[in-house]
């Protein structure tokens, strides 16, 4: 009781040098309002919420998963889920007026729940149930309404996860009757596909958007590209070799979002590599997004290594003049992750980005809408093995005349097209499953749900826009 008295008489800076940097956001910043009074009803609701939530969730996430499964994975399924008895807190609401006819709320989210989740995981070397323990939950959520003047006075709703603070979702697996080393490198998998698709689907800029009514027009609320990135994967210098005989294969993989993720050529027994080959990525907003880069080993017998990942903020790029940049490859982008700091090489670029025209912008989205269609043709006729498998070659959505454009490397595959009139066709000699990356977009806005919303509506997210990826092996 004392120590409780001493904790009421602290003022906000004594809490945040106390929590350090797990301080709530109402906290750091005054315009988070406590809503204690909230989190009473949410404690109550929660058993009927849970219920409710559960077969949804299951319904709307497991295709993800099969779409944004590694290489390394044949399938991935809930075995069992649920949302268990622990309901999430509210640490605070912040109410913002940034747009005409829209209220923004922040919700400073926080949830250590126990839910019971186990993965069936079936992979090329194994099959084992996987467990998920010991799940938190720390993000800001943004929900934007769109007000109209018809009852019930909202059109309709987006939901994000804003990318500052960045979401932390934290939990172990334990696998179920065996061992985790029995797939290797299954740890990491499961980490790429869910930060994929946390990243892909929910993290602003992307969003849900989710209409209220008939016919509501929610073009003003999609996201929609902004630019071209061109990048030329110039070399690769002193990479860690990762093989006992012989030198490494090196090969990168880069993207903005993961669904469009394209790599470079390998090339062999090499750890000074030089491919020269130029990318071409779509920008949806320029301020948050970044580029990323994986630096990977080619390994025929099991999963590729990775020997280096790197960050290029779009934001320190100034339009329309060409840079030339250096970046060290680091363990993860994720500084609170890295626990290893040695040297491991650098990447050497050409960059220019460009912004998008009204009608370079309606062409990027047709096109891309068009390549997408024919992805999703090509998994379910078995010609890849998920609509994440990567584009090899010189691949690009260009603006100009956009097109997905490959090389078609290899066997591989390229997605070619000359803009509005032309669409997307496919041209390679031959079609092989390639890589991991151009996967589920609708119209570069994470995913509009569609469909009156009720009490009575079980799935209530059938979904027009799909979704997004994994590291390639």
């Amino acid at each position: 009781a004392a120590d409780i008295k001493v904790l009421g008489s602290l003022g906000r800076e004594d809490l945040k040098k106390l929590c350090g940097e797990n301080f709530p956001e109402w906290i750091s910043f005054p315009q988070y309002e406590q809503v204690k009074w909230l989190n009473k009803h949410l404690s109550k609701l929660w058993p009927f919420v849970s219920q409710a939530a559960t077969a949804v969730v299951k319904e709307s996430v497991e295709p993800l998963l099969d779409d944004y499964r590694p290489p390394g994975i044949k399938s991935l399924k809930f075995n069992k889920f649920s949302l268990g008895n622990v309901s999430p807190k509210i640490e605070g609401i912040r109410i913002q007026n940034l747009q005409p006819g829209q209220i923004i709320m922040d919700i400073d989210f926080r949830w250590g729940g126990d839910p019971s989740i186990i993965l069936a995981v079936d992979a090329r070397v194994a099959s084992l149930p996987i467990q998920l323990k010991d799940l938190q939950v720390f993000t800001v959520v943004r929900v934007v309404f769109q007000l109209s003047e018809e009852i019930p006075c909202i059109s309709a709703v987006v939901v994000a996860l804003l990318a500052e603070p960045e979401p932390k979702i934290q939990y172990t697996l334990k696998a179920v009757g065996g061992s985790l080393t029995a797939i290797p490198g299954l740890s990491d998998m499961i980490d790429d596909t869910v930060n994929s698709i946390v990243n892909d689907m929910l993290q602003w800029p992307h969003r849900l958007v989710v209409p209220l009514g008939v016919n509501v027009d929610t073009s003003e609320l999609e996201l929609k590209p902004e630019g071209k990135l061109s990048v030329t994967v110039v070399k690769a210098t002193s990479l860690k070799n990762k093989e006992l005989i012989g030198k490494s294969d090196p090969y990168v993989t880069l993207y903005v979002r993961p669904m469009f993720k394209v790599k470079t050529k390998v090339i062999d027994d090499n750890l000074n590599p030089e491919w020269n080959e130029t990318f071409e990525l779509i920008v949806e907003d320029k301020e948050t997004q970044s580029v990323i880069f994986e630096v990977y080993d080619e390994d025929n017998l099991q999963q590729d290594k990775r020997l280096g990942v790197a960050k290029l903020a779009v934001n320190n790029i100034v339009p329309e003049t060409p840079s030339e940049i250096t970046l060290k490859l680091m363990q993860s982008v994720d500084s609170l992750k890295i626990k290893d700091y040695r040297d491991r090489g650098s990447l050497h670029l050409k960059v220019m980005y460009h912004p998008f025209t009204k009608e370079e912008q309606l062409e990027a989205l047709e096109s891309e809408k068009k390549a997408i269609e024919e992805r999703k043709r090509l998994k379910e006729a078995g010609v890849i093995g998920s609509t994440m498998d990567a584009l090899g070659g010189a691949a690009s959505l260009v603006g100009s005349g956009v097109g997905f454009v490959g090389t078609g490397v290899a066997g591989g595959v390229g997605l070619v097209g000359s803009g509005l009139g032309a669409g997307a066709g496919l041209v390679g000699s031959g079609i092989g499953a390639v890589g991991s990356g151009l996967g589920k977009a609708g119209k570069f806005m994470g995913r509009t749900v569609t469909g009156h919303l009720g009490m009575s509506r079980k799935s209530g997210s059938s979904s027009t826009v799909p979704q997004p990826d994994q590291p390639s092996a």
